[in-house]
């Protein structure tokens, strides 16, 4: 095989998990609840807590893999989130399973951006769209087979199972890694801005947390007022403390580059939307609908079915329109499927659900696509550390405020109605608000111009080594 597929597909067996384990624990989560002694709602926090892990720790990704070798790192990282995941299948308390959430988030903090630095340093920009392409066909797979793989083992075993797929496909990523992976370093070493880290954490941790576990009476008003306030404070000294030096944790300047900012801004906001589906859809399925976790993943399935298809054709639709008119345009139809989601009653025909998920996974996957390349466009090799760790976090803190979001609206529509429990009707709001978050990134989109990220779709000549060496 030729090298500039094998890394890429290395590099997805480490995607593959991740995207595996999100969607497993999303159609199990009601049969988990029932198991460790909780409502399905606060079981958020266990996957909150595994996306504010990645933000807290991705900013010493890159710096990680250029001190120690990014095969290294990347080995270790699988390792680390192998163990999670076993510490996640031995878990009898919403605590336990939260922290054994928190070690798979370090783990997946250090395995996808590292791949992602691998493959952006040793992929020539052109190609990079394709290269994308083959890391994330297969890393599909994960969703697509993910909830009916997961709702078969919680409705014909027990829910531990699905967290001890990790560990033989984790030993084979190690294998593959070792063989293949450059161990990638650069020769002189920044110094790695740990008071930054330690800021930035704890203030995204403060924040995001605070918000999640509101309206849950998980922690007493006035800890989740402290969380949200201390959060806020540490952001702000992050923000006065990146000013001062070269090197930040996290290098809030890559945004004045004009794509970078649209990629991160906007994918930020439409993340949110799409953050919040893979949470309320099967808790729609299963407490409102009351169909087994079997059923409810042979129907979400769909949604990954639909993008994988999209992957094919995304390398000639960029080509043809640019990443313009494609992010702005997907965006408002990407919304629209996830605003149909809020039409799902008892009696909606199966197929029907099963055609509007999987039309508008093929289109979300040409948006996730399309972001995800287009930040690249103008950072030179020297800044691509940086700006995956600053992608990174970006992606993983909207993923989380979906599902808080997602989950606040059900929590406010039930404290509304009084009753206190779960209704199909009380999903219909949240699915509605999420659409309209997702519709509002064409904002960061129109900034765009037409020519934006032509080298990357391959609609215009690649610049010269001069001009490349100058962006940034």
């Amino acid at each position: 095989m030729r090298s500039d597929r094998i890394v890429p597909l290395i590099i997805a067996v480490a995607l593959f998990m991740e995207n595996m384990d999100s969607t497993v624990i999303a159609t199990s989560l009601p049969a988990i609840a029932a198991d460790i002694g909780t409502n399905p709602l606060a079981l958020k926090l266990a996957v909150t807590s595994y996306l504010l892990s990645l933000a807290i720790f991705i900013p010493a990704s890159g710096w990680t893999a250029d001190r120690f070798g990014a095969r290294t790192v990347f080995r270790a990282a699988i390792a680390v989130f192998v163990l999670g995941s076993i510490g996640c299948a031995l878990s009898g308390s919403l605590t336990d399973f939260v922290v054994a959430r928190i070690v798979q988030g370090i783990g997946g903090a250090m395995m996808t951006p590292v791949g992602r630095i691998v493959l952006v340093r040793t992929i020539p920009k052109r190609e990079l769209v394709g290269a994308m392409i083959w890391v994330t066909t297969p890393a599909m797979i994960g969703p697509v087979i993910g909830p009916p793989v997961g709702g078969f083992i919680t409705t014909y075993a027990t829910w531990h199972w699905i967290f001890l797929i990790n560990v033989p496909i984790g030993l084979i990523g190690i294998l593959l890694a070792t063989k293949y992976i450059e161990d990638l370093r650069t020769e002189h070493h920044e110094r790695f801005d740990l008071v930054g880290m330690l800021l930035s954490g704890l203030g995204i941790a403060g924040v995001a947390f605070g918000f999640s576990v509101l309206g849950l009476n998980y922690l007493p008003l006035w800890i989740v007022v402290v969380l949200v306030a201390g959060g806020t404070v540490f952001i702000i000294a992050y923000l006065m403390h990146a000013r001062r030096i070269e090197r930040p944790a996290l290098d809030l300047t890559l945004l004045r580059l004009p794509t970078f900012r649209a990629s991160v801004v906007g994918g930020f906001i439409f993340r949110i939307g799409i953050g919040a589906m893979p949470f309320l859809l099967p808790l729609m399925l299963q407490v409102g609908f009351g169909l087994t976790p079997f059923h409810s993943g042979l129907i979400t399935f769909a949604s990954a079915a639909g993008a994988m298809g999209m992957k094919m054709a995304a390398t000639s639709i960029l080509r043809r329109f640019g990443f313009r008119t494609i992010l702005i345009i997907n965006a408002i139809v990407s919304a629209a499927f996830l605003a149909s989601c809020a039409t799902f009653t008892q009696a909606t025909p199966i197929a029907l659900m099963l055609v509007l998920l999987l039309v508008g996974g093929f289109f979300r996957s040409l948006q996730f696509t399309s972001i995800n390349t287009l930040a690249y466009a103008e950072v030179d090799t020297a800044r691509v550390g940086r700006a995956t760790a600053l992608v990174s976090v970006a992606q993983q803190l909207s993923l989380s405020a979906g599902v808080a979001i997602g989950a606040l609206a059900v929590e406010s529509v039930v404290h509304w109605r009084g009753d206190g429990a779960l209704q199909a009707s009380d999903f219909q709001p949240a699915f509605l608000a999420v659409a309209v978050i997702s519709a509002l990134s064409v904002l960061a989109f129109l900034h765009l111009t037409p020519e934006a990220g032509a080298e990357l779709s391959d609609r215009a000549p690649a610049p010269t080594e001069t001009s490349d060496q100058r962006v940034g």
